[in-house]
């Protein structure tokens, strides 16, 4: 598969069939994936492939009151999802099915291995992920080019402790994502919605289009 039509059809897959993933499939696709890039080379991310039914139920236990909790917020307004209602309808599908997907990759990194250069801006620090996520992506690419597909979702980041018990993930390790991992049980989208090239690129400051066809 052409690496662009990889970067163009890697969605979030919310229907798994139950096949199992291979180990070959998965080692070859972490090996791909390890050759992300991050900070110094300290090589932070490890992973834990979860398909134990007990331990994936009990993931599941973990994920579905906090995301109901989410979804009532979208109904009732608080939450504002910016979905379209069949991308919600999708999503709960995945959180009431969880449990079934045929494993769950905890996607965790050795703090010591991170260098966020951000802690003193007193706005959120994101520059730590800088040294996780495209080792992330790199796995649901490589996945994606042997038609497996993912669902990234960091939504059990918020219960690590119970999640860290669980999985026997040592105190210097924090979670970063868990990423659901299968065969689709629907065709991978052809086409996905992003906003256009010309809304999200400036030329020299914040604001000024790059390209011609920007609005104003």
């Amino acid at each position: 598969m052409e690496l662009d039509e990889a970067m163009r059809t890697t969605g979030t897959c919310r229907y798994f069939r139950e096949d199992p993933v291979p180990d070959d499939v998965l080692h070859a696709a972490i090996d791909a994936a390890r050759f992300g890039p991050q900070g110094g080379n300290r090589q932070p991310v490890k992973w834990i492939v979860v398909r134990d039914a007990a331990r994936k139920q009990a993931l599941a236990d973990l994920y579905l009151p906090m995301w109901e909790a989410y979804f009532a917020g979208i109904g009732e307004g608080t939450v504002q999802a910016n979905a379209l209602p069949k991308t919600v309808r999708d999503a709960d599908h995945f959180a009431r099915h969880l449990a079934q997907v045929p494993a769950i990759l905890v996607l965790c990194a050795e703090t010591s291995g991170l260098h966020p250069t951000d802690t003193e801006l007193g706005r959120l620090s994101v520059v730590g992920g800088a040294s996780i996520y495209p080792t992330m992506q790199n796995l649901c690419l490589a996945l994606r080019g042997r038609g497996v597909a993912t669902a990234v979702t960091t939504l059990l980041c918020a219960v690590e402790p119970q999640v860290r018990e669980l999985l026997a993930v040592p105190d210097d390790h924090i979670t970063a994502a868990h990423v659901a991992v299968g065969y689709p049980a629907r065709s991978f989208p052809t086409k996905l919605s992003r906003t256009p090239v010309e809304q999200i690129t400036f030329d020299g400051t914040f604001g000024r289009p790059l390209f011609a066809g920007a609005p104003a």
